[in-house]
């Protein structure tokens, strides 16, 4: 598709000695300037890292799904399971 830009004529010019220097087109600098400001514009998807670990599961004493029991391991309440005198 054409269409008509205004540039201010320093820009036009460094974009011409560029394009030129690089062996490409000013057109081809536009094009690559707007898919990358529209690129960030874009949300990027979240990926899921694979993180591999060794082990053998749930810990004895563990149940699957009782997150009540992990928060405790996580984050145990000060004090807690210091033995009384």
């Amino acid at each position: 598709m054409k269409t008509t830009i205004d540039l201010n004529e320093a820009l036009f010019r460094e974009t011409k000695r560029v394009a030129s220097k690089r062996g490409t087109t000013m057109r081809a600098m536009i094009e690559q300037g707007l898919r990358w400001v529209l690129d960030q514009e874009a949300p990027k998807p979240f990926v899921w890292k694979h993180i591999p670990f060794k082990g053998e599961g749930l810990q004895p004493g563990q149940r699957e799904g009782d997150w009540a029991q992990v928060r405790e391991l996580l984050y145990p309440l000060p004090g807690a399971g210091e033995d009384e005198e």
